[in-house]
């Protein structure tokens, strides 16, 4: 298969009509119908089921909507990378992370990292949650550091750093502030302390009750004034200032801090990192 005619085929699949779809790839709806069919006859299966109100996928077109996503990723990402290392005579690797998450962990594996011989220039960069799989994806980033299980891991190679419980962020001085533990349930409704609303990647936001945040640090900042509470890993303790209480969740699950890259990158930086890691 061409990425040609792969970017045909998701745009009919994701549009569901291929009128849409030519419109979106700027081209005539005839030699678009013909290029699926023409892919439908190498392949010999039937990717869409034709209508007069638009298409629908099969279970093969399914099949060929998630991997031909992948597939155009990864060539996007390869492009980017080129690019990028193009402009960079030295080896050096660029590293996503949450703003404001695993701080003292990323401290340790940078300063590990950096007393190597071959060690390669880290730029690391900081964004809101759940940016970070998608650049890893996009190639403008050579790894990451993701949260199991909230970050996507899949078609990445990782390795754990850490696992700890979650606990809830309650103001200090709150009636809740004396609590040793509690549910997720009562954490997740308590009436004057909605919880945190995070960006989707469209940077559009859920709806709900709780503030619309972007980092770790105004979260932080908006519980000391008693506007939201947040759950966040245990390992934040080690970084909260006065104005802030520590409540355990019983039954909230446990989240696993790994590192993660793309199973055919072939940097040098990122497999010194991989294996500080390890040892560390």
């Amino acid at each position: 298969m061409e990425t040609r005619e792969l970017r045909y085929f998701v745009a009919v699949a994701e549009e569901a009509h291929f009128g849409r779809a030519a419109d979106r790839l700027g081209m005539s709806q005839p030699p678009l119908s013909r290029a699926i069919a023409q892919l439908e006859r190498r392949l010999g299966v039937e990717l869409l089921v034709r209508t007069p109100r638009g298409v629908t996928l099969t279970v093969a077109g399914r099949t060929l909507l998630s991997e031909g996503r992948a597939a155009l990723a990864a060539v996007a990402a390869a492009e980017r990378r080129t690019r990028r290392r193009a402009g960079t005579p030295h080896d050096s690797v660029v590293l996503t992370a949450k703003a404001g998450a695993s701080s003292e962990l990323m401290v340790k594996l940078l300063d590990a990292y950096a007393t190597e011989p071959d060690a390669a220039e880290v730029e690391v960069v900081l964004s809101p949650p759940g940016h970070q799989a998608p650049m890893l994806r996009d190639g403008r980033a050579d790894v990451a550091v993701l949260h199991r299980p909230f970050d996507d891991l899949s078609g990445f190679d990782i390795t754990p750093l850490t696992t700890e419980s979650q606990v809830l962020i309650v103001p200090a001085g709150h009636p809740l502030s004396t609590r040793v533990a509690m549910s997720v349930e009562e954490a997740t409704s308590i009436p004057d302390l909605p919880l945190p609303r995070w960006p989707h990647l469209d940077g559009t936001y859920p709806e709900g009750p709780g503030p619309e945040l972007h980092d770790l640090t105004q979260v932080l900042q908006l519980v000391r004034l008693g506007r939201t509470a947040v759950v966040l890993p245990e390992s934040v303790q080690a970084n909260l200032r006065d104005g802030l209480a520590v409540v355990r969740l019983l039954d909230a699950p446990q989240v696993t801090t790994v590192l993660a890259w793309p199973p055919h990158s072939t940097s040098g930086g990122v497999a010194g990192l991989v294996r500080t890691a390890e040892r560390l």
